[in-house]
Order: structure tokens, then sequence, then C-alpha cells
């Protein structure tokens, strides 16, 4: 079965599925839904469009990581904020916004259709609309297409067997071994919700399973700073 691969390399990026209200989170690794959200943008989606969207959503969905960044926090104010219950309003309010700093994931999505994995992968080389990861202000420092983006491989032997996509490291920050996450039907594995259920106007997110394991560094290193 097909897999497409992506490249998500950037200073900033942030992986939220629980934010509420004033605090805005991020996960340590891409989320499904944003990663769709992503291939939207892309493909030039609208928000209200489920019939297009719904066959991104049954791609199964894996993330390796390269480069698990590092966690930071951001705080911003904002004015007039009106409370949850609407019986006040905040003349200032300050609200955080967390993000990983100088990560790097490679993200695989694996579907019987390979027109669509193809669509997409054009999509991704000239997108409708801009791309960012995870928020509008965060975008990619390198593309997120690849050169042999598709690969007639299961999810699996796609993530483990990509060559590193990180360049410039000093070679005591290789690592020996690499995480990766995938998406599980068997019920079994960290439960995520980030499952998208609805077009994103709607914002309706469900329920889905991932399990996570370490494998052997991908072959040899190039560009490796001594």
């Amino acid at each position: 079965m097909p897999t497409l691969l992506l490249r998500l390399i950037g200073p900033m990026q942030s992986w939220g599925t629980a934010s509420r209200f004033d605090r805005r989170d991020t996960g340590k690794e891409p989320s499904k839904s944003a990663v769709i959200g992503l291939l939207a943008a892309a493909l030039g989606i609208e928000r209200e469009n489920w019939t297009d969207l719904q066959p991104l959503t049954r791609l199964t969905f894996g993330v390796r990581h390269d480069r698990s960044g590092i966690p930071g926090r951001d705080f911003q104010t904002a004015q007039n904020i009106i409370s949850a219950d609407h019986s006040k309003i905040h003349e200032t309010a300050v609200t955080t916004r967390d993000y990983l700093a100088d990560a790097a994931f490679l993200v695989g999505l694996e579907g019987q259709d390979r027109s669509l994995l193809e669509r997409i992968d054009e999509a991704l080389r000239d997108p409708v609309w801009p791309l960012a990861l995870g928020r509008k202000s965060y975008t990619p420092s390198e593309p997120v297409w690849m050169d042999r983006g598709i690969v007639d491989s299961s999810l699996v032997e796609a993530l483990t067997g990509c060559p590193w996509i990180v360049s410039n490291q000093r070679a005591e920050e290789v690592p020996k071994e690499l995480l990766i996450s995938i998406e599980s039907d068997e019920g079994t594995g960290t439960l995520r919700m980030d499952q998208p259920l609805s077009c994103f106007s709607k914002r309706r997110f469900g329920a889905r399973f991932s399990h996570s394991v370490l494998i052997p560094f991908p072959g040899e290193v190039s560009d490796v700073s001594q």
C-alpha cells in the first residue's frame, strides 16, 4: 500500500488538541487534525467542505521524531475579553502560547487510493493557500514535500526506511534511535482526540489510537559537523 511522506521542519511549531480560551497548548508531535488541515490548505479545500475533506481523514497517520524540539511558551495580552459566562469584560487578559522550537518531524500518510496521494503531493509543491506548522505564523523553513514523496511501502516501512531529514548536526547529537508513533486500528495504545469528524468550520473531533516504538537510526548521516 503506498505511503506519502511529508517533512515538517521549522523554527517554531504548535500542535495543540486541548486549547481552551486563554491557553493554547501543543503536543509533542504533529496532530492528525492539524496535518489534515495543512493538506486541505494545499488542496484549497474550504472549511465548510466535508465532501472533499473526508477522504483525507481516512488516511492512516504516522509520525517519526527526527528532532523532538525544545518546548517554549509565549505570553501575549488581549484587551476587552468577555468572560465565559458573559458576566463581565476583562480589560486586559494574559494568554499563553506553547510551542516547539527547532523540531523536525517525518510524517507518513498511508492509503489505498494512490491517485489521492499523488494529488496531495502535487498540491504541496504548489499550494493554493500558505502552509503552516500548526499556527499561521509558524511557517516551514524547508519544503514540506519530498523528492520521493510517495513510496510503495507500508507506513511503518516508509517511516523506518527513510533517511534522517535533519542536517547540520554535530556528531554527538546524532541519535542512536528514533521514536515513531503509528495509528492503530486495534483500539490499543495512546488515545488521541484529533480524528476529524466534520468539516473544520464545525470543529468536531473524535478518538483514535496510536502506539509508539523506538526504531534503529535509519542509515548513514551526511552533512554532519565534526
